[in-house]
């Protein structure tokens, strides 16, 4: 009988954050744990040492390109809360 084993990987956080539901406070507030963050480091400081597996630089890739949207996102939810408030 064969495990399926689900790994977490470090955007797993911010995929749960935007299911839940947000606003654009809860946006501009949102940072990884620290957990997810000692994670992205480990990732980084692996891929900084040619020491990523496959598995890892996609993981790396998807996270890099995650947190591009996340601060247009970020910059998007200010601008909003700043037009709300005029």
């Amino acid at each position: 009988m064969s495990t399926s084993v689900k790994i977490i990987t470090v955007y797993d956080e911010f995929i749960d954050f935007l299911a839940a539901g947000t606003t654009p406070e809860s946006l501009i507030n949102f940072h990884l744990s620290e957990t997810a963050q000692n994670r992205l480091e480990d990732l980084i400081d692996k891929a900084k040492n040619n020491q990523l597996t496959k598995e890892e630089k996609r993981e790396l890739d998807i996270f890099l390109n995650l947190e591009h949207i996340i601060t247009l996102a970020k910059a998007k939810a200010y601008k909003y809360i700043n037009t709300e408030d005029k």
